[in-house]
């Protein structure tokens, strides 16, 4: 019984201790936690320090993005899917991308990618989201022209520049989408000129831009622009092991662009320059190895064209033996070793140029200027 009463008194003991023990604890962090200023003050933020003004650099920087990222768009793209079981029709999301305004019409330019596989897409200015109409697309050049119906006064084209005076070193400003953050500017420089790319169509695109302004998915479409705000490329290409920027993007250049867009807009697709000849890929790889020279072997000179008035020639029997068509090794100090590089060297001109060609006959280099036509 007394050991029942001395268990009973110690168990009270040892909790009225430990409540004791609890307040003086809570008290002390009370104290610990009150403000140093006195009884019952109040914490306030620091003051801000002052600042000088911004530098010129950045208020041209932010100039030039507040004038350009009216000119970007924010695209969106749907596929069509069929239900397995019911067999209905529905839309998808796709993928995301960016384009900018070509003119005051409503066509946007994108990239041919950003589009492909698509069945709709809808472009979003600053406010606003509106169904796009496809115009017509290049492939080869991974370039493509959408429109809208907006207001006249929503629409701001982009202010257009050149690529061929471009330098290495210049500063270049990229605006785009990046993984559905829209609007967003990355700076950098022009890190190479003359670069080829790879097109959607597998055809190399010539003179692209190498630059170090971060772009990564979502950019492809957005401009890339210079010191002025004026347009000189078309994000297309990004190369990284990892799927996002490594520093290393490419771009189309806009003398590419703004010989190829207008096309699009007028007639839906590029009108092609003809030079005149007809070209077997599998029969000039043959021969050309044969004779141990790179190029493109012709097989037959059209009648009437400019490759007949530049004299040209084409395969032919001579004496009963058939001789070789000339082989074109360059175009304009360009070398083709394909017929795919051919046409893509050629769609840098349009009808009415004149290239200079050097073609292989007989086991002689000679020049020849062409006249191209039109492929219509």
């Amino acid at each position: 019984m007394r050991t029942h009463r001395r268990s009973r008194v110690f168990f009270l003991g040892s909790l009225l201790a430990g409540v004791l023990l609890g307040s003086l604890v809570s008290v002390g962090l009370q104290r610990a936690l009150a403000p140093t200023g006195g009884q019952g003050a109040a914490a306030e933020p620091r003051a801000v320090a002052d600042r000088s003004n911004l530098d010129p650099d950045e208020r041209r920087t932010i100039d030039l993005f507040r004038t350009a990222s009216a000119s970007v768009v924010y695209i969106t793209t749907q596929a069509q899917r069929i239900d397995f079981w019911t067999r209905n029709v529905f839309e998808v999301p796709q993928g995301t991308g960016s384009g900018f305004l070509w003119d005051e019409r409503g066509h946007v330019v994108t990239n041919y990618h950003v589009l492909q596989g698509a069945t709709s897409a809808k472009i979003t200015l600053a406010d606003q989201e509106y169904e796009a109409t496809f115009v017509g697309g290049a492939a080869d050049h991974d370039l493509a022209v959408l429109r809208i119906e907006a207001p006249r006064g929503k629409l701001v084209p982009i202010r257009i520049g050149t690529s061929a005076d471009l330098q290495v070193g210049q500063k270049v400003f990229a605006i785009g989408n990046p993984f559905g953050l829209d609007h967003t500017l990355t700076t950098g420089i022009v890190s190479a000129l003359g670069r080829t790319i790879q097109s959607v169509a597998n055809t190399p695109i010539d003179d692209a831009i190498q630059t170090d302004a971060a772009i990564n998915p979502g950019n492809s479409g957005g401009p890339l622009l210079d010191s002025s705000g004026r347009l000189i490329g078309v994000n297309t290409a990004i190369y990284s092991p990892s799927g996002a920027s490594a520093g290393i993007g490419f771009a189309v250049p806009v003398d590419t662009v703004n010989r190829i867009v207008p096309q699009l807009v007028a007639h839906g697709q590029v009108i092609r320059p003809r030079l005149g000849v007809e070209i077997d890929d599998r029969l000039s790889a043959l021969v050309t190895r044969r004779l141990g020279v790179e190029g493109v072997m012709i097989r037959n000179v059209s009648e009437g064209s400019g490759a007949e008035a530049a004299g040209l020639q084409g395969t032919r029997l001579r004496g009963g033996v058939v001789v070789p068509g000339d082989v074109i090794q360059e175009i304009d100090g360009k070398r083709v070793r394909t017929q795919n590089e051919l046409w893509s060297r050629l769609s840098n001109y349009k009808a009415g140029d004149t290239v200079s060609l050097v073609v292989w006959r007989e086991g002689k280099s000679r020049k020849a200027s062409v006249r191209l036509q039109s492929a219509r």
